[in-house]
This record gives structure tokens, sequence and C-alpha cells, in this order.
């Protein structure tokens, strides 16, 4: 038998943060007392009115295959959300519900990207980004940024970078991993640079459009010229605390729109009928309704601020969305512990999870390798006993 597996799987690295997770179920599971800080997910539960339609779609049969693209009403209450909240006027034809945003990813970068072409990633990235270009053919180009910029992309870098290979920008606002939110101002200048390119397509990653300590949340596609060039990626993941529910959706031009179904069509068909009406309740809803979620993210952001840049050699911005905070530890590179030297960032990911017995995820999987990224998706007692942990980690290290 021939058990070796395709140069495509082996060309894959694995999701760095589900790695880390497992890692820490390992541990806990053998009896280790560890805090997991590595996956990208609210620890509160849906809303129960959301959790309600969903009772309500199994209790009216609706079980049952729905169109590929999803269903007339949850894209219908997807268009009219794009409306009132970011100002884009798609049409329910214009919108592709997938099994989660990663889908919607894939299957926008799989439409798209020729083997060659080129797929900008501004650093730090989400780390299945590059990926996903991978599966595609394409070409991953890494920008980055730095901590004093705020992790985030200049407008004459952006245009320096773009070439005629160049197909497409993936970004998203709020970032994950960074917690950085693009201003208006700021997407304005990018609007800016991009117009000038009539190939290069972008994907707006806006998943975490709702967990925005911002006055305004700021959407690419609305800016003058650019809802032609720009692919909308939302979903009800963060914002509404349904990750198990798995529905995310594109806002995109209806030819990309179809070509998004075309493919969806024949890996998985449509997302499951039941999370559809779920989701078409959450964006529905009056966007409040996940304030008491996002008041109590802000709390915790400010106080695992506070206590983590109390540590010297971790030096940290200041976040204004997301649920992450992504701290240079470059510092800390070069110092020993048990005669074992910490070299990068992979190395102060390990030492955090076997010394401080606190699973945080590199930076080096999204591209910024001076960093790690920290979620505080945590209860403020858990939070402040990894802060705890992790400064008394560290006045080991030589």
């Amino acid at each position: 038998m021939n058990n070796s597996t395709s140069d495509l799987l082996n060309r894959l690295s694995e999701s760095a943060t589900i790695a880390m997770a497992r890692m820490a179920r390992e541990l806990k599971a053998s009896g280790i007392d560890v805090i997991s800080l590595s996956l990208g997910e609210p620890d509160f539960d849906t809303p129960d009115e959301l959790k309600q339609a969903g009772i309500d779609a199994i209790n009216a049969n609706e079980t049952h295959y729905t169109p590929v693209s999803g269903t007339v009403r949850v894209r219908e209450a997807i268009a009219a959300k794009f409306m009132r909240d970011n100002g884009l006027n798609y049409t329910s034809d214009q919108i592709v519900v997938s099994s989660g945003a990663k889908q919607s990813l894939a299957n926008v970068v799989l439409s798209l990207v020729n083997p060659g072409d080129e797929v900008i990633l501004p650093a730090p990235y989400w780390v299945s980004y590059a990926e996903i270009i991978k599966v595609a053919g394409g070409v991953p180009v890494v920008l980055p940024t730095s901590i004093e910029d705020d992790y985030k992309i200049k407008p004459e870098a952006l245009d320096d970078a773009i070439n005629d290979k160049t197909r497409m920008v993936i970004y998203s606002s709020p970032c994950n991993p960074s917690g950085s939110v693009y201003t208006q101002s700021e997407t304005s200048n990018l609007a800016d640079v991009l117009r000038k390119h009539d190939n290069v397509y972008t994907i707006s990653d806006e998943i975490y459009e709702l967990i925005n300590f911002t006055p305004r949340h700021a959407s690419l596609a609305a800016e003058p010229g650019m809802m032609d060039r720009v692919i909308t990626v939302n979903g009800v993941s963060k914002g509404f605390a349904m990750t198990g529910w798995r529905l995310g959706y594109i806002g995109a031009p209806k030819w990309i729109a179809d070509a998004c179904t075309k493919i969806q069509g024949q890996f998985t068909s449509a997302p499951c009928s039941i999370a559809q009406a779920a989701a078409a309740a959450a964006v529905e809803a009056d966007p409040s309704i996940s304030k008491p979620m996002v008041d109590a993210f802000l709390r915790r952001r400010d106080a695992m601020h506070a206590s983590l840049s109390k540590i010297p050699g971790i030096n940290l911005n200041i976040p204004m969305g997301a649920f992450y905070l992504f701290p240079d530890v470059s510092e800390l590179f070069g110092k020993s512990f048990n005669g074992n030297t910490l070299n990068n960032s992979d190395d102060i990911a390990m030492f955090f999870m076997e010394e401080a017995h606190v699973a945080t995820v590199s930076g080096e999987a999204f591209g910024t390798p001076e960093c790690i990224r920290i979620s505080y998706a945590a209860s403020d007692e858990i939070l402040e006993e990894a802060s705890r942990r992790i400064s008394v980690a560290v006045s080991k290290l030589l």
C-alpha cells in the first residue's frame, strides 16, 4: 500500500491556533491546570432569542436542503444588514452563506486566484489566509507592519507591493491577531491606492465588526468606487457568540457570488438550514444585542493590558477591537531558562505553556515572528491568574 499523502497536503501547515489548543487539552487531560488563551472563541453563550430561532426552525421542520447560496430569508436579512450597518447596497443574489467565514474565504480565493498569482497579506494576518492561498496555487506575499504603526499598513507600502502578478489583497479589521482597527480615514487611504489597480481584488474580512471599541466600523467596500473591487466577508461566530453554528457569508459582485456558489456546490452545498435560521435572526437583531459581551471584552482588555504591560520584555499596543493582545516579545529572545535559550516566539509560546501553563500562540503563524497572540476571551479571574503566571515565568529568565 502507498500510504503517502498528496503534495498539496504536504505543502500545508497545521493551524497553529488549533495545534496549541490541542496541546492544551492534552495537558489538561493529563491533570495539568492549563489556562488556554489560544483559541479565538467568545466565552459567552449564544443569546437566548437566537437559540430560540434555531429551535423554531427545527419545530417548523426547516430540516431540508436549501439553495446552495442560502435561503432567501437569510440572504435578504444579510443584504439588509449590510445596508443598515455598512451602507452597502448588496442584493440577495450577491450574498453567499457558507459553513463559517473560513469557507467563505476559501470560496473567494479558489474562485479568483490562479497558480502563480500573488496575494498580499498585511502582517500580522490570520493563520489560514496563507494556507488557503497555497491550496489555490497562489503565492502569499507578506507585507510587514510594526507595533509602532499599530500593526497597520501604510498606503505607500501597499502601493509599492502591488505588481503585475498581484491578484488580491486580504486583510481584516478589526484584525485577528492584533486587534487593530482601521479608521475611516485609513480605510479611505487604502481605497485610494486600490482604485489605481483594476486587476486587484480585496477581501475585507470583517468577522469582528461588532467587537469594536471605536465609534464606527469602516467597510472598505463602502468607499467610492470600491463595491466592484471588494468582497466583504463576515459571519455570526464572533459578534453573536455563535462559533458552533458555523455560519459565515460574503457580499460581492454578482459574478463573484455566482462563482463562489459554484465552488461551494461541489464541496459542501448549503450550510445547515437550522444555522441559517438562527443567523437570519442574528443579523436582523439590533446590533446592541452584543453590547454586554463587547463591554466585558473592553473591560478585560484594559485589565489584561495593564497587568501585562508591567512585565519586562512584553511590549503592547492598545488594540481597538476583537479580543486579542499581540505583544512584541522580541526583548525576551536570547534569554534562557534551565539552560535552554529562547530564540524566537515559538520558544516563548512553548515556555509559557510548559512553565506558566498558559497556552498562547506564536506570532510566527501570523507572519509576525517577534510577537505572540493572547486571547482575552476568558473570565476576569482566569485572565488575572494567567497574567500572574506569565509574570512569574518571565521573572525566572536569565
